[in-house]
């Protein structure tokens, strides 16, 4: 790749952002039908699609935690490595990926081995029933034993992007999804494997995208050299890629914290079928979430780049950018999911029952959706700008220190079960406009006070 192609310090800096943004969009997008598609394939299952679409529900913690610690290493490494290619340190780049190649490794071992040992007890604590669990167990069980390569290609994509090759991660992901989207029917159907077709076919599509992403990495093409001596481990370089994307770990993690809680609250307020709506309801902020997110992570290379090369007004011209785009996409979706709510269940159930409860409940729990836009673009400039201490604090404060607590609150204090839903716009609204003024006030002020 040529020196102008990735220095970012040059040309329009809307241009450069949404070049890198289109393929990354469209990446998230692609990898959020890993999830989606299995729901949907298995909340049409005859006969037993609710009760299975459930089962699949219970199992998103546990997936979740498997995705926060790859986007530990991935949304750590990703974003050094730009840094360190705007101040023309390539050789500690290549070192900085070759030590995220081994903790990816390592912790793609160790992390399933540990649920696994343990899933009964954690499907049981995350809302599971003697209904629902069996589906649940099926599931996780397949998956767990292949998400090495949900850890590898997870946590690799960031490299492709952090050196200007967004649309090689795109493809990654690609390739994926769509093994995904075609083996999804011939294991669940054709072989009548239910909700272990969906895991077999999971685990095979990420594997796909996981030999694609080190053949692409071991080729000429690539920037970076993966070399066999940097996958040694160094201990200060492993230090700072976890702490870079602690943040992000943090944010995903409490995810699968996050969605713990609301099923364990529905169950006790609801019961299965309220667990099934929030079920659903989580897929649809996957797929509406999901573009927001490619754009704001699209922008960290070029923010992460001009912030190495000193380049501070561009700096401020990229997040003012990323805020105008980011909160109109929010706007958009969120009028859509308030006048449409029932067309988007539909995707995944069409049982009466279901939709009739539903409806209600998703115009609640996306009632501030737009609001984050404002949080994700301040959290994400914090990170690429390497401030992994606030963006830390930030995420630990919308879902630790606020969410968690309001899902058992509300319910208790006179919402009752509508308090569950509730939980999320409450959070949400105080913790983007707490961290976004926080951003303008510290660190916008403070780049306009520096020379570069």
């Amino acid at each position: 790749m040529s020196e102008q192609k990735r220095d970012f310090s040059k040309g329009s800096i809307p241009k450069l952002i949404i070049n890198l943004a289109i393929p990354m969009i469209a990446a998230m997008m692609v990898n959020a039908l890993y999830s989606v598609v299995d729901r949907i394939y298995i909340g049409h299952l005859p006969g037993v699609g609710t009760t299975a679409l459930t089962g699949i529900g219970l199992c998103y913690p546990i997936t979740m935690a498997v995705s926060a610690f790859a986007l530990l290493i991935g949304n750590g490494g990703g974003p050094l490595t730009s840094i360190l290619l705007g101040k023309k340190e390539e050789r500690k780049a290549e070192i900085v990926l070759g030590n995220s190649v081994t903790l990816l490794v390592i912790l793609g071992v160790v992390i399933p081995l540990i649920c696994l040992a343990a899933k009964k007890q954690i499907l049981y604590l995350f809302g599971a029933s003697d209904v629902t669990y069996p589906y649940a167990q099926a599931y996780i069980t397949i998956y767990l034993m292949g998400s090495v390569a949900v850890m590898l290609t997870l946590g690799l994509n960031p490299f492709l992007n952090a050196q200007g090759f967004a649309k090689m991660g795109m493809i990654t992901v690609c390739i994926g999804a769509i093994c995904n989207i075609i083996l999804d029917p011939v294991f669940i159907f054709v072989f009548n494997l239910g909700v272990r077709g969906a895991a077999v076919a999971t685990v095979l599509s990420q594997s796909a995208s996981a030999i694609w992403i080190f053949s692409f990495l071991l080729s000429k093409k690539r920037t970076l050299r993966l070399k066999l001596k940097n996958l040694v481990l160094n201990l200060k370089i492993s230090a700072q890629i976890i702490g870079l994307g602690f943040a992000n770990f943090i944010m995903t993690i409490t995810e699968a914290v996050i969605s713990a809680a609301f099923n364990s609250s529905l169950k006790h307020f609801g019961g299965d079928l309220y667990v099934t709506i929030m079920t659903v309801a989580t897929s649809i902020n996957q797929i509406v979430f999901m573009p927001l997110s490619g754009f704001v992570q699209g922008a960290q290379p070029v923010i992460g780049y001009n912030y190495g090369a000193k380049e501070y007004g561009r700096v401020k011209e990229c997040f003012r950018f990323l805020v105008k785009i980011s909160l109109v996409y929010a706007l958009v979706m969120w009028i859509f999911i308030m006048l449409f709510p029932g067309a988007l269940i539909c995707i995944f159930n069409t049982d009466k029952e279901l939709i009739e409860a539903a409806v209600p409940m998703t115009r609640v729990f996306f009632a501030t959706y737009f609001i984050m836009s404002l949080q994700m673009s301040a959290q994400n400039t914090f990170v690429a700008m390497g401030e992994a201490k606030k963006a830390t604090f930030f995420a630990i404060y919308r879902k630790l220190i606020l969410l968690i607590p309001l899902i058992f609150i509300l319910p208790r204090i006179g919402f009752g079960l509508t308090g569950v839903f509730l939980a999320e716009p409450v959070a949400d609204t105080i913790s983007a406009i707490t961290c976004f003024v926080t951003f303008m006030l510290t660190t916008y002020r403070k780049l306009s006070k520096e020379k570069g």
